[in-house]
């Protein structure tokens, strides 16, 4: 069997969760601000995604996968308890448009600083990223071979979002 016989399953990852999965798999986000951090394990060869709205929450009665110290540190655990060694696991980070009109203009910046700030403290090296600008972006990202599609966009539009409804339906 090649890689080319691979069925991969289609998952639309929303704000504020993870998809980790042993299947391989297409992983389709939309990003503005927020941002989205891939893991793979080099060595198993799969991979998985977080996708974050806030850089930081102290209060644990709010801890979830919407805040990217929660979301990055638990991909991570996820990772470290299927048996994958950081010394295996490369990164990739999207997001963080910053959208001067939107009031917003730091989260973008901090969702990023934050993301990468937790993998080098993990000595997980980020292997490509696709941040900043005031362009939202739509990822698909491969977890059999690591790869991501970036597409990059002026204003994200309903069909942006799974299933892909085409606009005037």
């Amino acid at each position: 069997m090649t890689d080319r016989d691979i069925a991969l399953r289609d998952y639309f990852l929303s704000p504020g969760y993870i998809f980790v999965s042993e299947e391989p798999s297409l992983i389709s986000t939309v990003v503005g601000s927020c941002v989205a951090v891939s893991l793979w394990d080099c060595h198993k060869e799969y991979g998985a995604m977080a996708h974050f709205l806030y850089p930081v929450t102290e209060d644990r009665s709010q801890a979830s996968a919407q805040y990217g110290n929660v979301a990055v540190r638990y991909l991570i655990k996820l990772f470290l308890a299927e048996g994958s060694k950081i010394k295996n696991l490369k990164a990739q980070v999207f997001g963080g448009a910053i959208n001067p009109a939107g009031g917003c203009e730091r989260i973008g910046t901090e969702n990023v600083r934050i993301a990468k700030k937790l993998l080098a403290r993990k000595r997980i090296p980020v292997v490509s990223e696709d941040v900043g600008g005031t362009m939202g972006r739509k990822i698909v990202y491969n977890t059999l071979k690591n790869e991501a599609i970036v597409y990059k966009v002026n204003q994200l539009r309903k069909g942006d979002w799974y299933p892909y409804i085409q606009e005037g339906r």
